[in-house]
């Protein structure tokens, strides 16, 4: 049915980045295919353990492509606060929405519902082909097109070629694009737990000796989502027990200011890791989310590096076809190439810097804490910096991260 089609784009990779991509070229007019490894399915019953704060950018863009109305909005869950401590410290940061005149500073969304909402807008656009479950077993970049084929025999041919296919990208392999990368020596542990007190509406993330623990507020209001950072020794430990001690152990760390906390799902551990590729383009062919960039999950903006990813190629690439120019040209994809490195590189800096700083219990890192953390919930001009920040709120966001009634 596809052998030998040829598109405009061809988007490796129909997770959450990919499938953003698509919308935005094929609303503009391009032919775009999307080769998907994995398929989407309607999010329903208990909360998956992956999941997102999504900021108030990714949402813009997600409603200026068409698929926020896709998403389930009673698993959606929007939060107005966030309250950020030292654990063994004196420091802290509280910030809250209405500081700055806004309704909530970001929503936790589980991701496969994302992927789901972002699938059936997809679906309704004609110039989309999205293939599920097929993965490529080649690709060759030629001077004016690349060919690609399809574990099945199937061919294709695009102008462009975006990788959208996860931090161990089979493209980027391809391309043998190179990775900086170091292993941040932290496991991150998610769960889903029920508290006896109400979360209201608040993320909370605490500093401990080993690593961060975030406390995500999910669509009832008294479940959150976990991603608890540690050693891998604590991890393994933490997963080893019952989870009645888990959820001992996870009350203590929060010094119980959720009330008592039980363990509601299984857990999962993985990994984390830095991934920054030494060149996210090529000749036919640009590199997006976690296939360009991985980064702690500290701070939750993985996901919204990503979105702001998609949105900027989308708004590179339609210019070029506007303009009449070559789309896979290498010099036309240089500038947002260099867009997307500079923003990678700022948020993996300054993660490994949150990181480094709160690790460990020297004193005077932690005098340096305190001290820092309370001139930011203090001084009124700085915290409404870091609010915006955390909310995306940035000058050179991309045209589809902004809303529309907004004047620039």
């Amino acid at each position: 049915m596809y052998t030998s089609q040829t598109y405009d784009v061809a988007i490796i990779g129909g997770g959450m980045v990919g499938l953003a991509t698509a919308i935005g070229l094929a609303e503009a007019d391009l032919n775009v295919v999307v080769i998907d490894a994995g398929s989407t399915a309607q999010v329903t019953g208990e909360p998956k353990l992956r999941v997102s704060a999504i900021n108030k950018a990714s949402q813009q863009l997600l409603i200026n492509l068409g698929a926020w109305p896709y998403l389930d909005h009673d698993r959606v869950s929007p939060y107005q606060k966030m309250a950020v401590w030292d654990k063994d410290g004196m420091g802290k940061i509280n910030f809250d929405a209405h500081d700055i005149s806004e309704a909530y500073l970001g929503s936790i969304i589980e991701n496969d519902a994302i992927s789901y909402a972002l699938a059936k807008r997809a679906s309704e656009l004609s110039n989309i082909t999205h293939i599920e479950q097929q993965r490529l077993s080649r690709v060759a970049f030629g001077e004016r097109e690349a060919w690609l084929t399809l574990e099945n025999g199937d061919n294709l041919s695009a102008a462009l070629v975006v990788g959208a296919d996860g931090a161990n990208s089979w493209v980027r392999q391809q391309c043998n694009i190179p990775l900086t990368f170091w292993d941040y020596g932290h496991h991150a542990i998610v769960a889903t737990v029920r508290t006896t007190e109400l979360h209201h509406a608040t993320a909370r993330q605490v500093f401990l000796p080993n690593g961060p623990l975030a406390m995500l507020p999910l669509y009832e209001d008294n479940l959150c989502s976990i991603v608890w950072s540690t050693s891998p020794q604590q991890a393994q430990q933490l997963l080893a027990v019952d989870a009645s001690e888990f959820g001992k152990a996870l009350t203590a760390a929060l010094d119980g200011r959720l009330g008592v906390c039980e363990l509601v799902s299984e857990r999962q551990a993985f990994p984390l890791r830095m991934r920054y590729a030494r060149h996210f383009a090529r000749h036919r062919m640009i590199l997006a989310g976690d296939a360009a960039h991985t980064i702690h999950p500290l701070a939750g903006q993985g996901v919204n590096l990503g979105f702001l990813d998609a949105a900027s190629i989308i708004e590179t690439v339609v210019e070029l076809h506007e303009q009449g120019k070559d789309i896979g040209e290498y010099s036309h994809l240089r500038s947002v190439e260099r867009w997307r490195k500079a923003e990678a590189m700022e948020m993996i800096a300054t993660m490994e810097g949150f990181k480094r700083l709160f690790a460990g219990d020297n004193p005077v890192k932690k005098a340096i804490r305190d001290i820092g953390l309370s001139l930011v919930d203090n001084v009124a001009g700085l915290k409404t910096v870091f609010i915006r920040q955390a909310i995306g709120n940035k000058m050179t966001l991309p045209k589809l991260c902004r809303d529309p009634n907004t004047p620039s």
